[in-house]
């Protein structure tokens, strides 16, 4: 009779838990569908009104379908009058640069640091964890005075791409630092040397082909920064020529601000081709992320990447 009672008592517990884990689960996905909606809805709003003349727009914006049908005017006359294939030339090239050089650069200097127990290796690391917290806003009028008054050095690509780079690049350290400390066995490599293999190409045929989800991370996560990058393209590119797509954009609605259906196609425009490689790319974002992390339990803990962001120097090379 008591174990029955126990059984009983441990039945209705169990029903009184799984009734709660099921409320809990519609409570959290009713939240996350209303987020959902409230940030794709203004992009369903661009995609809905680019293909509808100024006059539908005004009439309805929420109708699916204009009284005029799919207008595809629109994007024509946007890339005519936004100059979108010279802004998008040169988005594509800073963007493509930058985020090669950011990966091949942070990758090696991560490795560096990670693979040696040299007390400078410590200290770099440690600076440039420190830099992350420095905001851009606090370098912007020195950088313009600097390069712009005594250098020179203005209104190019070049200056905009290692610009981009030195700002990315401890971003970018960071997260191969993780990868690379938690996620790669020093015995591989170890066994590479045996075989012959170089400390070089070690590296490039053993190490880095290992780091390709962090490397997809990397590359979606800096390329989306700067293909979206307004702030540094307008301070260093002065000259109409060398706009990017965001510089391009803000242009165009400046002088078309009234034709809701030619911005509403130049904005759809500039974001297309980011929104694609990240469809293509996103299934190595969360395996990027959490490559940093040690899974216990089936759950991901992060205690080897904070223990190397509080105390890089004591850290390396363990």
């Amino acid at each position: 009779m008591v174990r029955k009672g126990r059984w009983q008592h441990n039945g209705r517990k169990q029903k009184k838990q799984l009734r709660k884990k099921k409320v809990t689960h519609f409570i959290t996905m009713a939240v996350l569908v209303i987020l959902f909606l409230a940030f794709i809805f203004p992009f369903i709003m661009v995609i809905i009104n680019a293909f509808k003349t100024k006059g539908d727009i005004t009439a309805d914006p929420l109708a699916l379908v204009g009284s005029h049908g799919f207008i595809l005017t629109n994007f024509t006359d946007a890339m005519k009058k936004m100059n979108f294939a010279t802004s998008f030339t040169n988005s594509l090239m800073i963007t493509t640069i930058s985020t090669i050089f950011t990966i091949l650069l942070s990758a090696m200097t991560a490795f560096v640091i990670v693979r040696n127990k040299w007390k400078a290796c410590g200290l770099l690391f440690s600076l440039m964890i420190a830099s992350m917290v420095i905001p851009f806003q606090v370098l912007m009028i020195p950088l313009v005075s600097l390069y712009g008054g005594i250098f020179g050095v203005l209104n190019s690509r070049i200056t905009l791409i290692l610009m981009h780079i030195g700002f990315s690049l401890s971003m970018a350290t960071f997260m191969f630092h993780g990868a690379i400390h938690t996620s790669i066995p020093l015995e591989l490599e170890e066994a590479a040397l045996i075989d012959g293999c170089t400390r070089w190409q070690t590296y490039w045929k053993i190490v880095f082909p290992l780091l390709k989800p962090t490397i997809a991370t990397v590359a979606v996560i800096d390329a989306m920064a700067f293909w979206n990058d307004y702030l540094l393209p307008s301070l260093v590119l002065g000259r109409k020529e060398l706009y990017t797509l965001p510089i391009a954009t803000q242009a165009f609605y400046g002088t078309y601000s009234t034709d809701l259906g030619l911005v509403m196609a130049a904005l759809l425009l500039a974001m297309l081709p980011i929104l694609v490689l990240y469809l293509f790319l996103q299934r190595y974002i969360v395996e990027g992320v959490t490559s940093g992390a040690v899974k216990v339990n089936n759950e991901y803990t992060w205690g080897p990447m904070i223990a190397i962001f509080l105390d890089p120097i004591t850290t390396i090379g363990r």
